[in-house]
């Protein structure tokens, strides 16, 4: 058929202009690449045998690298972030919702052929202008059938640049997608540490308590033997009572991260509870590997690059606007005035043609989109690059954190040990008769802040450990295995 045999022409045309694609060609943006960090990791790291770098693409699953910390519980919560996580969940549908604008942009590249049927019905007036005859008119019909076709051919790259920039966002979605993954399991791991660092100041706090009841006893004899004073008696007292309320206010905040973990899970906070465990493991070696390995790791450096690609496409779009639109049309069908010979080979229509649509003038309107979309590009470009850099302070950031926070554990460490000795011989020289027990009380103060201290770095070096493997994209294996 002639409308066929048109758009078979149009179809080559189409291909044999392809090289006709208008518009700047994509070129990854260069962003300042260190050749390795300057902070140095912990000394702990640098026993790492049996683990490995592993590189999954951007836009694929972190892994379950919080398995490194070697807590089932973890595990066990992580695990449900995929599944019940209401952010996750509205992530992924936007992810959705930007492939389906893919399958919409290409549909441009195919014709749009629609459909009609009409039956109308007319009666001419004896009265109109023109009428010569006198007689009633009869009532006539008019049955249509026709197919209408429409396609326009993408000569400068217009369609082709949209699919493209679609693709691009579709991509960058999925990056962001993986971003959120990654930070909503990371800020459920640091949730967690935290509480299992509340935890164990509430064991410490417990076994404290304890201690300065078994002292409250001590002074209440001495004092009932009149050794003791009672002024005596009452800083016991004091320093006992003072002690449990502190045990008691850790209660608030540990209830606040039960709740924001029962969130993270997709729960309502009445429906969560963590059972108490202080914690147990020290932080794990983790390899850091080069700086440029950061750019294939990290996801929100995918989203941020692949926003660049996308920009870089609305150029040739708008640079497109600049040429003409050719459009070929057609329609075929059947018309006739009764059903018994509509389908008859007289009742046959078909038209087709084809328009050509250039903009005279507009008013610098196509200029001023070019430059829109220029400047667009760029300031994707200084996004990019201004991530890049971003993550590299993350990194930078949390290796010194956590090589500093190794050598003030150390340090810490040697000041528990030593205010213990002092408590002790404070409290024999109370024994003795000796000294006062306001001695024994000082003591008893530095000894468990020395101690409260020494877990508050533990737990920051857990959370510390959590931010660095968000920094360094997520990821990670054990056994020399790759994940992703």
């Amino acid at each position: 058929m002639p409308p066929l045999a048109l758009y078979a022409l149009g179809a080559f045309i189409m291909l044999t202009l392809t090289a006709c694609a208008i518009g700047p060609q994509y070129h990854k943006p260069v962003a300042p690449v260190p050749e390795a960090f300057k902070e140095a990791p912990p000394a702990s790291f640098k026993e790492m045998e049996g683990w490995k770098v592993a590189r999954p693409s951007d836009d694929a699953p972190r892994g379950a690298w919080w398995e490194l910390f070697q807590d089932p519980q973890l595990n066990a919560l992580e695990e449900q972030i995929d599944v019940s996580n209401q952010t996750l969940a509205a992530a992924e549908a936007q992810l959705r919702a930007a492939r389906a604008t893919v399958n919409i942009a290409r549909a441009a590249l195919l014709p749009t052929v629609t459909g009609t049927a009409t039956a109308t019905g007319s009666r001419p007036s004896l009265n109109r202008s023109g009428s010569s005859s006198t007689a009633p008119s009869a009532p006539r019909a008019n049955i249509q059938l026709p197919l209408d076709f429409s396609y326009e051919l993408d000569l400068w790259g217009r369609i082709r640049h949209g699919v493209e920039a679609n693709l691009a966002t579709v991509q960058a979605s999925a990056a962001d997608l993986e971003t959120a993954r990654l930070s909503l399991h990371a800020e459920l791991a640091v949730n967690y540490f935290l509480v299992r660092g509340l935890d164990a100041q509430r064991q410490l706090l417990d076994l404290t308590i304890a201690a300065f009841e078994r002292a409250l006893e001590l002074t209440t004899n001495r004092y009932n033997q009149g050794v003791a004073s009672q002024i005596e008696v009452l800083q016991a007292r004091t320093q006992y009572e003072i002690t449990r309320a502190q045990a008691i206010d850790l209660g608030i905040q540990r209830a606040q991260l039960e709740h924001a973990i029962a969130l993270l899970l997709g729960k309502p906070p009445a429906e969560f509870s963590l059972p108490p465990a202080p914690l147990a493991v020290p932080p794990p070696a983790i390899p850091v590997g080069l700086p440029s390995e950061l750019l294939e790791r990290r996801p929100d450096i995918a989203a941020a690059e692949r926003r660049v690609a996308a920009a870089n496409t609305q150029i040739g779009i708008a640079q497109a606007a600049f040429y003409p639109t050719v459009t070929l049309r057609s329609s075929l069908g059947f018309e006739s005035s009764s059903l018994a010979n509509l389908f008859s080979w007289p009742s046959v229509l078909w038209s087709l043609g084809a328009s050509l649509v250039q903009t005279a003038f507009d008013g610098g309107r196509r200029q001023a989109v070019t430059e829109q979309a220029k400047a667009l590009h760029e300031a994707a470009t200084a996004t990019y690059r201004q991530t890049v850099l971003m993550a590299f302070q993350a990194v930078e950031d949390q290796l010194s954190t956590l090589r500093i926070l190794e050598e003030e554990a150390q340090q810490q460490e040697r000041a528990v040990q030593i205010a213990a000795a002092a408590l002790t011989v404070a409290l024999n020289r109370y024994k003795g008769g000796i000294t006062t027990y306001l001695e024994v009380i000082t003591a008893q103060n530095v000894a468990l802040s020395a101690a409260r201290t020494a877990l508050d770095l533990s737990t920051r070096r857990m959370t510390a450990s959590v931010q660095l493997m968000k920094a360094l994209g997520g990821g990670w294996q054990t056994g020399g295995r790759e994940s992703g």
